[in-house]
């Protein structure tokens, strides 16, 4: 296969504009952040590396967007895919500045080097190699909103019209191994209300901590049933229930009017998350009835589908050959779930180490810039040329 060299210059110029333009996106209101100015410094990038680009308003009062940038026409071809946010930041755990880039040892530190603003420019630098007039089939670069929050980037994809690839490779950092699968995830609570009273006559009230006790007991057996189907790809071969966080009462002497328990669910390819969460509702249903006491499921955040490729397919198969390494399996969610619903084969495969996500001192090495440009325009070739 061909090898690529990069354009160092050009590379850290574009990276050290991505990084500081903060794009934090957060389930808390005081860290999240509106997108819109880094997909405008990458549309500008894109342009200048010959792409036609669509910027596409997620949501207009948050400054939230997607880039759709296109090079070629036709139909089929391949999409280089990333998020554009950032998770949230302690700067006090850093020992350089997190918005801007640093390069020492042979890395580039910052906020999002690896996941996954690091990606951008290496797939801009694979794509500067192919003219339009070149291509017979469209090559594709899409920057999404919120991956780290509520993934409203990649579900406003869905509702788009855009052209059904035949690959996408979302450059996650995988060390430039190929995945081909991952959980789903699903994080919801359930809210106990009950009545308070003295703790002396426990027909003064109704406790929600005694039905949430009753909610608990349903989801461990829940937790054992689903631990019955496995996919030994996976390190840990088996949907996961959790359970995180819990809170309730106020004094030993009372009766408890108000319990919460918020839990986390990762599932493996397969299953069905509505049918997981139908289970989980008829169990708050159950106490509900039985006990009188006021009982609410909802979801912290909309659910990410478990994604999965096919071991034989066609993108897995070139992936692998141009990689030297077997698709496997990782435990982190990404968007490759909601690509795969646009009818595309999906995988994971990008620059830098997962290990280094949403951690302080985050780093892009370098030796893994031109072999992931080399890797990505080889992919390009296979599927535009």
């Amino acid at each position: 296969m061909a090898k690529a060299c990069a354009d160092h210059h050009l590379i850290t110029h574009q990276l050290k504009e991505l990084i500081a333009t903060s794009s934090v996106s957060s389930t808390d209101p005081s860290w999240d952040q509106g997108n819109l100015p880094v997909i405008e410094r990458l549309a500008d990038f894109a342009q200048a590396a010959g792409f036609s680009t669509e910027i596409q308003i997620v949501d207009a009062e948050a400054g939230k967007a997607n880039l759709i940038a296109t090079k070629g026409s036709g139909t089929g071809g391949l999409v280089l895919a990333g998020h554009s946010d950032t998770v949230p930041f302690d700067e006090g755990r850093w020992q350089t500045n997190p918005l801007q880039v640093h390069e020492q040892d042979q890395r580039f530190y910052g906020l999002g080097t690896s996941d996954m603003k690091g990606f951008f420019p290496l797939a801009l630098a694979a794509a500067t190699q192919f003219d339009s007039s070149s291509l017979s089939a469209p090559l594709t670069l899409i920057a999404t909103a919120d991956e780290e929050s509520t993934m409203n980037g990649a579900k406003a994809l869905l509702k788009s019209q855009i052209h059904q690839a035949d690959g996408v490779i979302i450059g996650e950092p995988t060390n430039l191994k190929p995945i081909r699968m991952h959980k789903g995830m699903l994080m919801s609570r359930i809210v106990v209300h009950g009545h308070s009273g003295h703790s002396s006559n426990p027909a003064l009230g109704n406790n929600a901590i005694d039905g949430m006790h009753r909610l608990i007991t349903g989801l461990m057996a829940l937790r054992l049933e689903l631990q019955a189907e496995q996919n030994l790809a996976f390190e840990v071969p088996y949907t996961t229930l959790n359970l995180g966080h819990i809170q309730g009462g106020d004094s030993p002497n009372r009766i408890c009017a108000h319990s919460e328990l918020q839990f986390d669910l990762r599932i493996i390819p397969g299953l069905k998350t509505d049918l997981i969460t139908a289970r989980i509702q008829s169990l708050c249903q159950q106490e509900s009835e039985l006990s009188g006491l006021n009982v609410l499921w909802e979801p912290l955040m909309d659910p990410v589908p478990p994604f999965e490729e096919g071991a034989d397919s066609a993108l897995v198969r070139l992936a692998e050959s141009l990689t030297d390494a077997k698709a496997a399996s990782a435990l982190f969610a990404t968007e490759a779930g909601f690509f795969k619903a646009l009818g595309a084969q999906a995988i994971v495969m990008g620059p830098g180490s997962i290990d280094l996500a949403h951690q302080p001192n985050e780093y892009l090495a370098f030796d893994q810039i031109n072999p992931c440009i080399t890797l990505l325009s080889n992919a390009i070739k296979h599927y535009c040329l």
